[in-house]
């Protein structure tokens, strides 16, 4: 199994940990939410958004690749500087709102298995993440976000804990689902805002260059790549997405089985869907207790990975208005990021921050 960790570290690059910080906390509570209302009605959008999801990322990650450059300095040249502001101000608006709920998620799952306060566990996580961004080069911090993607084997995993209608799931995943109500339109929006979401853009196109500098493969500002760093990103890539999507079809399977076929149709985070998983699996003894552990060991590994990628994909997109620097030179903006976020979260209580009036987290509207 080590063995096969380390052959995965070395094929994985920008797509993978892309493809993995896609199902961060929020989108975990999102495909939860999307299975324990609607059972197995909508799983067959993981089949249709694969091919979109990564067309959209390649083509990400094509740009970087080519021009040197991120999305926001390619953006800059070719639209300028209102068009480019105006997205500035979206990105950073909902990967604030993103960041400040994946921290409560995590601290809320930390808190499951660990009794410390959630307060002290959300200062602990913020910290971590601001430590690692800070004293960590780029090579080594990468390295770090390959082992976080790991955290993606949760779900598979605890598919595999509850009995599951095979059949049913084939018939649900193939065959399209589609009620014409609000609901359930409404929930459809917010699965595909939280599959392709544009932090992701920003990222691994920024990604890209990273791995070129660090290859040396920019030489008097233009990228000289070749065919098989092409056919690399594309596979990486590739492979990113598709773990992505796997993950999300087990999310969304682990709350229809176990959550919606006990008439649990309200999950409003990734913790309480973890949460409610104890009582109702009984596969095995001690089954509800493994599957809620497991669960809530994937919600803090992937917001160990998908955290720093929110702040340091916003970092990137500032990046263009000055046009220097790299990872190293993101810390400042992306901590600061990170720190202003935590501080506004913990003067908040957990429920406050994730309800509205609609009952939906500020997170799923900034998705949808």
């Amino acid at each position: 199994m080590f063995k096969g960790a380390k052959k995965f570290l070395k094929i994985a690059g920008p797509g993978v940990i892309t493809g993995a910080a896609d199902d961060d906390p929020s989108g975990i509570a999102t495909y939860t939410q999307t299975g324990a209302q609607f059972g197995y009605g909508q799983l067959w959008t993981v089949l249709l958004m694969l091919p979109f999801m990564t067309a959209i990322q390649e083509a990400c990650a094509r740009i970087g690749a080519v021009t040197g450059k991120g999305i926001a300095e390619v953006i800059k040249e070719h639209h300028g500087k209102k068009i480019l502001y105006s997205i500035l101000f979206l990105i950073i608006v909902a990967n604030t709102v993103n960041i400040g709920a994946d921290l409560g998620a995590m601290g809320a799952a930390a808190h499951l298995i660990i009794p410390i306060n959630f307060a002290v566990l959300t200062l602990l996580f913020t910290a971590v993440v601001l430590l690692l961004e800070v004293f960590t080069s780029y090579k080594v911090y990468a390295k770090i976000l390959k082992w976080f993607a790991l955290a993606l084997l949760s779900y598979p995993i605890t598919v595999f804990l509850i009995k599951q209608p095979w059949g049913t799931l084939l018939s649900a995943t193939f065959v399209p689902h589609i009620e014409l109500s609000f609901a359930f339109l409404f929930i459809i929006t917010g699965v595909l805002g939280t599959t392709i979401s544009p932090y992701m853009f920003f990222w691994e196109a920024s990604e890209e260059v990273e791995e070129e500098k660090e290859k040396h493969m920019i030489k008097r500002g233009l990228p000289h790549i070749t065919r098989k760093f092409i056919h690399s990103l594309r596979l990486d890539n590739f492979i990113g997405m598709l773990s992505s999507q796997i993950a999300t079809w087990c999310i969304i399977v682990v709350a229809a089985t176990v959550l919606n076929a006990n008439g649990v149709t309200d999950v409003r985070t990734a913790a309480d869907a973890a949460k409610a998983l104890k009582p109702l699996v009984h596969t095995f003894p001690n089954a509800g207790f493994l599957a809620e552990l497991i669960f809530a060991v994937g919600i803090i590994g992937l917001g160990l990975l998908a955290v720093p990628i929110l702040s340091a994909s916003a970092s990137y997109a500032l990046r263009s208005i000055e046009l220097e620097g790299r990872l190293e030179s993101e810390v400042k903006t992306s901590s600061r990021l990170l720190w202003d976020n935590h501080h506004c979260h913990t003067h908040r209580t957990h429920h406050q921050f994730y309800r509205d009036r609609s009952n939906q987290s500020p997170c799923f509207h900034c998705r949808i």
